[in-house]
């Protein structure tokens, strides 16, 4: 139990606890808000009510999502300051920047015009509450834009230099362009939106499973799919794009991702491993089962490799990742899931073209159904391991080549940061917790489709009850 008196594991215990608990929430808002733009604007176009109270019942989840998202990215930007001070005061000058541009930029357009998408629906012509829901989304968005950039900055440092221990920034837009950042925020943008079409699907064939509004939530269910058809072969590129950028710029975490341990030269067929047990003492794999030539397929598409691929004892053990194992099954977690969740996408593409998805019979697609429904939580599995990836894969660096994290936490008591580890623990629970029963009570009661739609005249009137009159009995002079 060396670890609950080290200072510097305890932050990095209590950085991971918060953001992986704060990743479940702003995963699902991206890519939700576009969602949200679709039915709005398939429901302008078509006029067809189902699409206008598909918005305004998945609205309710965004909102659920969005108020917890910001309750817990405010403490996690504030270890910054609290627990990795040093860290800020080295990088502050960029790296700071760019988290404010995301607060400046992308949460305050998001939040602004949130009340309106939320509120405004009999309050502002259609056309202007589709504006502020599209808004919604650029804000929501927009905010991987820049926290991605930030991120990426750390794995491939650009735009300046060090100097006396501080980065002095020379090019703004060479830092936030950096070479990681592309691929990051596309691979981040398709990950959060495949999540939230899975999560949208899943809970849609939920109500089809167990025939609650079957032909309603058929329609959620094929809008999801459709859009899954593009987004996730596309994110299985992007993610091969992103393993090619590990291989160039970060070759310590490729090893770490392959439980590599001697370098495959250049002009050579490099194996891969299917599975493996790493053994970081002995520097070895205790055991796996091998692929050959496989890996060279999976970086450049042929045989030989025309760059090395280094292995872990290239690298002083001080110098190399650890939690090899943490690493290797992270990695192979979300490469899985990416392929199970186009399979999925496939056959239910090919059971909609056989006329199986009519709303006639699509209740009939019990195991279809199922399917969706074990999908829905795994695009989070997916995206927490591929951060775990690539934030873990980066040490012992914060800022890649450049600050040891070791030399980036602040000189805290380990007990005040253990305290407020356990507190983090304990709320965050608590959050978790209530979060699940809340979006389980709006999953529960279903939508409500006795809304009055605006721009629709003689609707029925909504029947109230007047209440009993109660006279003042105050002075005169007090009533006036």
């Amino acid at each position: 139990m060396e670890f609950l008196s080290n200072t510097v594991t305890l932050s990095r215990m209590q950085f991971a606890l918060t953001a992986i608990f704060h990743m479940l929430w702003p995963v699902l808002t991206t890519g939700m808000a576009i969602y949200l733009v679709i039915v709005e604007g398939v429901w302008l176009k078509t006029r067809n009510p189902d699409y206008y109270y598909h918005a305004r019942f998945w609205s309710k989840l965004y909102i659920l999502n969005f108020g917890i998202g910001v309750a817990t990215g405010i403490p996690m930007e504030f270890q910054f300051g609290t627990n990795w001070a040093p860290l800020s005061e080295a990088i502050g000058n960029f790296f700071g920047s760019v988290i404010g541009f995301e607060a400046s930029w992308a949460f305050m357009l998001e939040a602004a015009f949130l009340g309106i998408m939320v509120f405004g629906w009999e309050r502002v012509h259609p056309i202007i509450h589709l504006i502020s829901t599209i808004l919604v989304a650029v804000g929501a968005n927009l905010s991987t834009f820049w926290i991605l950039a930030a991120n990426s900055w750390l794995q491939t440092p650009a735009g300046g230099e060090m100097v006396n221990g501080k980065f002095v920034v020379h090019d703004y837009f060479q830092g936030i362009f950096n070479p990681f950042m592309a691929v990051s925020v596309s691979h981040m943008f398709l990950g959060t939106l495949e999540t939230s079409l899975f999560v949208i699907g899943g809970i849609s064939a939920w109500y089809i499973f167990n025939n609650r509004q079957s032909a309603f939530f058929a329609k959620a269910f094929k809008i999801a799919l459709a859009t899954a058809i593009a987004v996730t072969p596309l994110q299985i590129y992007v993610g091969h794009l992103s393993g090619e950028q590990v291989y160039h710029y970060q070759p310590s975490k490729l090893a770490a991702m392959e439980a590599q341990w001697h370098t495959t030269p250049a002009g050579q067929p490099a194996d891969w491993s299917l599975v493996a047990l790493p053994n970081e003492q002995a520097e070895k794999n205790d055991w796996e089962i091998i692929v050959p030539n496989a890996l060279g397929y999976i970086l450049e598409f042929k045989q030989k490799l025309s760059q090395p691929v280094r292995g872990l004892k290239e690298w002083q053990p001080a110098d190399r990742p650890h939690l090899i194992g943490l690493i290797y099954y992270s990695f192979r977690i979300m490469i899985a899931i990416g392929f199970f969740l186009a399979g999925l996408m496939l056959i239910s593409t090919l059971q909609w073209l056989r006329g199986k998805l009519s709303p006639e019979n699509i209740a009939q697609q019990r195991l279809l159904m199922l399917g969706w429904i074990f999908a829905a939580p795994l695009g989070y599995i997916a995206v927490e391991s591929g951060w775990i990836v690539r934030c873990v894969g980066r040490q012992p660096w914060t800022v890649y080549g450049l600050i040891r994290t070791a030399d980036a936490a602040s000189n805290l008591p380990a007990s005040n940061v253990l305290t407020s580890l356990i507190g983090f623990a304990t709320v965050y629970s608590l959050l978790f917790f209530t979060v699940l029963y809340f979006g389980s009570r709006i999953i529960r009661r279903g939508p409500r489709l006795d809304l009055p739609i605006p721009g629709v005249e003689n609707q029925p009137a909504v029947e109230t009850t007047p209440g009993e009159f109660i006279p003042d009995e105050r002075p005169v002079e007090a009533q006036q």
